[in-house]
């Protein structure tokens, strides 16, 4: 299942594996500039497998130095080793056998961050999913599970912590300053989930007693000095794993559990049975450093990793096809955590506003794929949004459709059977069916059909019966991907509501008000009896996730944007006039007329913000015009991204203006007091710096957001000041001034200077392209550090105006740096190349740009499978 060498891997093709392991010894001897790598496996035929079936093991840049068969060393002629491949031709017909390896890694100079490196002096490793086979060659695949023990070796003042996953069984000290330990997990896991850390490491230590009555160990591992930041990370691990066990019955299975928070990691975390690996940007939190939104993530990727215990570990997934099954899934737990921790309706608010901004276009573009992709290049690309937030969509209308109890009984059902193995999405939606008797084979379809379905509603009123007649259309339009167009079994939540805000939905025949089961390409539903015709409010809260196409009135919708009881359609009616509206604006700024936003919609968002019988962050969410990037999609052809941004200016001068005295009330600091990243502290602060970014709009007066600059007393108060001021007044001597004093303040703390990074290359004007080239010469960027490149580059990919440029200069500089970064990560050089998805749908003047772009950077010399995957498929 190798995919170096740029094949097509199949998923038809799939078979299982012709050897297994059962069991795997390492010995890591860690030195100044290399580390040595002995690895002991005890493996056996496959059943069926051929007798004269040669072994064929993984490898990536590997450099053998020894290798043993059943203890006796082999001889040159009976191997072939290549840095990608080592294959033996002959081993014992029948019965397990021993085969020992000793490889040589030189992990300083891993810049690509994967199998085993070191960076800022700790040695970490990386293997999802991919990398264990550059630290020995091994049958790299998630179907083989092995059970593992573990010995560290290293200089005791370099690397006084070694750690690896499972329990520690034995350590002790050797002579010249070394020492070991020595670990071992008592449950089988394949190679992605082996971790090793090892370094001058500080240790936050707590304890937590399951259900059950075990007591568990639990460290939270950073840099010198920095463990005090990691308090919340611990709180929220010990919520985590509380809630577990209430909502799904998981209890922690081992006696100790480990995180550890490194500067220089390629994802977000790691969930490594045992030892989590994370990016120390989700662990580490002060309320000077760190925003609301930093304690919100790290919160969600705490809880996150630690449910793949379960989700991911002990039931892992038998192919890398099947990564939904451990990835979608979990991120649908983390979402129901964060929804019982905080607010269900925000969250979902959330959730959606994410999947439809990341999701979507990547759905309805180039790099469309299914949820269950069917073919792959390079595994590492399909780390997707599609596989998460719309894998996590998959589960929850699952749960909508069998409701809460059957829901949870076939959870059950799945890690009783299941525990211990690699699955499948059959033995997953298998579970359910036989729990629930339900026939889920058309259900199954979401997981191998990809693209976003529309959903289109028409109703029709019968006043003299009082009969309300709605009719759902679902439709698929074949994409990139080519997969099927058949029809989806789809839950669509609905309510209807009277005029005065009640909610008048009635039961179904099954009792549960408010749920269609749509399966057919045309469902029809008639609600008799009624006394007004009702304002129909469809896909509650996102029931499906699909495009709502619903022939409503604007006066309906203003009625659901003022009184829906469900949250998340009061939320979205009005996120949807809004919309309409800027891409309405963005015609008029094309065809050069002169116009503003309706009144009555401005009227609504500015009551909504100052209702204070609603929480605080929903009232935010309230005033948060739709993002630039979901008006260009909307739009779909021709689009032209300075138009969009003038347009939202605009409007949102105008709405700052309607709502003057609501916003300078609003704009006023939260109270003193000491800090709270809660909900509704957090909640309180957003809806203030949203009401102060009217308020500066409006008035064009930066000296309200300068002072909140210097008054602030928190991170988020600071940044959300700061971003008013390089948003709205850059460039002016208030916003540099500012940004000199936020470098002076924190430029020896790296997450914080990611954000001063972020945020100047977000600043929507064209001279912003030359402010991120000159910041690549900066003394604290480098190319080699993933969170500053994300920063930099990732935050030029989300501006409409400097990316965008008409003359193509920001597309030409991004391919520049992304050839740069290619040579040294090409995981992360892939990912930022996907800024390009959407380039089909640009005004010709940009497309053409984009297209010349492409072609000459697919046409550079030695590109990485990782990138040239990506650039193929966008520019196809």
């Amino acid at each position: 299942m190798r995919t170096e060498d740029g094949r097509t891997i199949r998923l038809k093709d799939y078979r299982a594996p012709d050897f297994r392991v059962s069991t795997v010894a390492l010995d890591v001897v860690l030195e100044p500039g290399q580390a040595r790598v002995v690895a002991r496996l005890r493996l056996e035929r496959g059943p069926g497998v051929a007798t004269d079936r040669a072994l064929v093991l993984d490898g990536d840049g590997l450099e053998l130095t020894r290798l043993e068969l059943g203890g006796a060393p082999l001889p040159a002629s009976a191997y072939e080793a290549t840095p990608e491949r080592l294959t033996i031709a002959t081993v014992p017909a029948t019965g397990a056998f021993e085969l020992s390896i000793e490889t040589r890694l030189k992990p300083e100079e891993n810049t690509a961050l994967s199998g085993l490196y070191r960076s800022n002096g700790i040695w970490c490793t990386q293997c999802e999913a991919e990398g264990f086979r550059r630290i020995t060659y091994f049958p790299d695949r998630p179907d083989v599970l092995s059970l593992y023990r573990v010995r560290i070796e290293a200089a005791k003042g370099e690397a006084p912590v070694l750690l690896s996953n499972g329990n520690l069984v034995e350590a002790g000290d050797l002579a010249d300053g070394r020492h070991f330990a020595v670990w071992e997990d008592p449950f089988p896991k394949p190679s992605y989930l082996f971790a090793l850390v090892a370094g001058d490491l500080e240790r936050l230590g707590d304890t937590f007693t399951t259900a059950s009555g075990r007591e568990v160990e639990l460290g939270i591992f950073t840099e010198r000095g920095r463990s005090a930041p990691a308090g919340y990370a611990m709180d929220a691990l010990k919520r985590s794993m509380i809630w577990d066990e209430r909502r799904f019955g998981r209890e922690y299975d081992l006696d100790v559990f480990n995180i550890v928070a490194i500067s220089d990691f390629n994802m977000g975390a790691m969930e490594n049975k045992g030892l989590n690996v994370f990016n120390h940007k989700y662990v580490l939190l002060d309320p000077q450093t760190a925003t609301d939104a930093d304690y919100a993530g790290v919160e969600t990727v705490i809880a996150h990793e630690y449910f793949h215990n379960w989700t991911g570990n002990r039931i892992t997934c038998r192919d890398w096809f099947q990564l939904c099954l451990k990835e979608g899934l979990t991120v649908y737990r983390d979402q129901e955590f964060t929804a019982d921790e905080r607010s269900r309706g925000v969250q979902r608010i959330g959730a959606v506003r994410r999947l439809t901004a990341l999701q979507f276009p990547e759905d309805q573009g180039p790099l469309q794929h299914p949820v269950r992709p069917q073919h792959y290049k390079e595994i590492n690309n399909f780390y997707t949004a599609t596989v998460y937030d719309k894998g996590a969509e998959l589960v929850r209308m699952l749960a909508t459709l069998l409701g809460e109890d059957a829901f949870r009984a076939g959870m059950d059902r799945y890690f009783e059977r299941f525990d211990g193995t690699a699955a499948t999405m059959e033995d997953f939606l298998g579970a359910f069916a036989e729990t629930s008797g339900r026939d889920l084979s058309q259900f199954a379809l979401w997981y191998d059909q990809a693209g976003t379905p529309e959903l289109a509603v028409r109703e029709a009123f019968d006043a003299p019966s009082g009969t309300l007649t709605v009719t759902l259309t679902q439709s698929l339009a074949r994409g990139a991907a080519g997969t099927g167009t058949a029809p989806f079994h789809m839950p669509v939540l609905f309510g209807l509501v009277s005029p005065s805000g009640e909610d008048l939905t009635p039961a179904n025949p099954s009792g549960r008000a408010g749920l269609a089961e749509v399966t057919a390409p045309e469902t029809v539903m008639r609600f008799a009896g009624l006394k007004e015709r009702p304002v129909l409010s469809v896909l509650r809260d996102f029931s499906a996730p699909v495009v709502l196409r619903h022939e409503q009135s604007e006066a309906d919708r203003l009625v659901l944007a003022a009184r829906d009881p469900n949250l998340f359609n009061r939320w979205r009616a009005l996120n949807d006039l809004v919309g309409d509206e800027l891409r309405r604006l963005t015609g008029a700024n094309r065809a050069g007329r002169t116009a503003e936003i309706d009144g009555r919609i401005a009227a609504t968002m500015i009551d909504t913000a100052g209702d204070e019988r609603l929480e605080p962050a929903f009232r935010a969410l309230a005033l948060a015009l739709p993002p630039e990037s979901e008006i260009a999609r909307s739009i779909g052809r021709d689009v032209d991204p300075a138009a969009i941004h003038a347009a939202s200016e605009s409007a949102r001068v105008a709405i700052g203006r309607a709502g003057l005295a609501t916003f300078e009330r609003l704009a006023a600091a939260p109270a003193d007091g000491p800090f709270s990243p809660d909900a509704r502290a957090a909640g309180a602060r957003a809806l203030s710096l949203a009401a102060l970014g009217y308020l500066s709009a409006a008035t064009g007066d930066n000296g309200p957001a300068a002072r909140r600059y210097e008054m602030a007393g928190n991170m988020t108060d600071r940044f959300g000041a700061l971003a008013i001021l390089v948003q709205r007044f850059a460039p002016s001597a208030a916003c540099e001034a500012a940004l000199a004093d936020f470098h002076r303040r924190f430029e020896d703390d790296e997450l914080v200077m990611d954000k001063w990074f972020a945020l100047q290359a977000a600043s929507p004007r064209e001279e912003t392209l030359d402010r991120v080239k000159a910041l690549t010469e900066h003394r604290q960027f480098s190319l080699k550090n993933p969170n500053r490149v994300r920063a930099l580059l990732g935050g030029l990919a989300t501006n409409p105006i400097a990316f965008n440029r008409p003359d193509g200069a920001g597309y030409r500089f991004y391919a520049d740096r992304l050839e740069a970064l290619d040579k040294l990560n090409p995981q992360i050089a892939a990912r930022l190349a996907t800024a390009f998805r959407s380039w089909r749908t640009l005004e010709p003047r940009r497309q053409s740009a984009v297209e010349e772009t492409l072609d000459a950077l697919l046409a550079k010399a030695a590109l990485s499978i990782d990138l040239k995957d990506i650039l193929e498929r966008t520019r196809s």
